[in-house]
């Protein structure tokens, strides 16, 4: 969720001193010149929360010019004297080094004396502090407690990240059902990633019971507020019609606004709507494009289907060379299917030269992730191997690890005996 910044207009129950109340109004009345007049001798003469309030008149660089520098001493002036929007402010000033030498320590004490004055931003803050392990040990237990301060005085974003913690056991015993009641007050708050949240909760039916209609609508929530995975989830859930009258035009619709904003999943989906004619005129240039930009980030079914888009000759022209380079993509990240159609382009030479050992390795690692026809196809190619070619097929199986570079075979053989075969 990264860092909260709130600039507040500093609240007392302390009878204020003569002009305090007059530069009050003209801040809310954003007479910013009139704030500043009565503002500045009230802070040379100590009074916190004018001092405060210029720290924010500087940082925000209003009725003055922009500088971080003196929102600083401005804000260490009223932070020494305990006012907690300026502890906090000044911790967050130190956390992204402005005005101050980036420092996180400093950070971390700063919003520990505004926490310890039931500052709830600060408590929040400093439960990020602790998540990471930034100016502090990383520390989840103490992450979930500042969290649960914060969160027990309403704050959503403290809300959500206890929610988060529940859900994957950080720092607290795993419990969906708690996670999904912290998700609900910080998405009833409006919180789109709490929204989203639990939205997949509904979806999956993990702390409550699995209900696809409330998926459907939490989801809208955190997609209308522009939020990426939200767009996209909603529009698989068109897509396959759970907890909505299946609509592949919707669909199309939401996973556009995603792609847009560089979704990679959406990116993959959107392709594939192209390329099926879902809610969208059959385009295979199309389906191309979004394959490129979804597979450019990585997605491992996008690189796999612009393989077979490259191999069927389908809004490009065919290109086995072209196959093998994003079947090779694929299939070092693990994907199975990736794995065997390589496999099958050793095993004939197509883009390649015919290699039938790693044709056998290929088949090999497929098989091992579950691909049936991968594994009948290895069994086929066995007793074509001499028996060196397949002791090397089956060493470089086992030693290749995912997300490593597939190995290549410079080492020729000498003619197989066996049926007389030349891989």
């Amino acid at each position: 969720k990264g860092y909260v910044w709130v600039l507040l207009l500093a609240m007392t129950s302390m009878k204020c001193v003569a002009g305090y109340d007059e530069g009050s109004a003209a801040y809310d009345a954003k007479d910013y010149t009139t704030a500043l007049k009565e503002f500045l001798p009230l802070a040379n003469g100590g009074n916190a929360f004018a001092q405060f309030n210029l720290g924010k008149m500087y940082d925000k660089g209003q009725g003055v010019t922009q500088d971080d520098t003196q929102a600083v001493d401005w804000y260490q002036k009223a932070a020494a004297q305990g006012h907690a929007p300026a502890q906090f402010n000044l911790g967050f000033m130190y956390r992204n080094g402005q005005g101050v030498t980036q420092d996180d320590t400093q950070a971390v004490g700063w919003y520990q004396k505004a926490a310890a004055q039931g500052h709830a931003f600060a408590q929040y803050n400093l439960g990020v502090m602790y998540y990471d392990g930034k100016g502090v040990p990383q520390d989840y237990s103490q992450a979930v407690d500042w969290y649960q301060k914060a969160a027990t005085q309403g704050s959503a974003f403290a809300q959500y990240a206890l929610g988060v913690m529940y859900q994957k056991g950080q720092g607290v015993a795993q419990n969906y059902t708690q996670a999904a009641n912290w998700f609900r007050k910080a998405a009833e708050q409006g919180d789109a990633y709490a929204q989203f949240s639990l939205g997949l909760m509904y979806r999956n039916g993990q702390g409550v019971a699995q209900d696809y209609s409330q998926a459907v609508d939490w989801f809208r929530k955190a997609a209308e507020q522009g939020d990426a995975s939200a767009q996209v989830r909603l529009g698989n859930m068109y897509d396959n019609g759970q907890g909505v009258t299946q609509d592949y035009r919707q669909a199309v619709d939401w996973y556009q606004k995603a792609a847009d904003q560089g979704d990679a999943l959406a990116q993959f989906k959107l392709g594939d709507m192209y390329r099926n004619g879902q809610g969208v005129a059959q385009d295979y240039s199309q389906a191309i494009d979004w394959f490129r930009k979804s597979a450019a980030q990585g997605t491992t079914f996008a690189q796999y289907n612009l393989g077979v888009m490259y191999y069927n000759g389908k809004g490009v022209p065919q290109d086995y060379s072209q196959a093998v380079d994003w079947y090779q993509k694929a299939a070092t990240q693990g994907d199975a299917r990736a794995q065997f159609k390589l496999g099958d382009m050793y095993r004939n030479g197509q883009g390649v030269t015919k290699n039938w050992v790693l044709a056998h390795m290929l088949y090999n690692l497929a098989a091992i992730n579950g691909d049936e026809t991968a594994k009948n196809n290895r069994d086929r190619l066995t007793p074509q191997l001499t028996t060196a070619q397949l002791n090397e097929a089956q060493e470089l199986a086992s030693k290749w690890v995912k997300s490593q570079p597939l190995p290549t075979i410079t080492q020729t053989y000498p003619r197989s005996l066996k049926k007389g075969k030349q891989p």
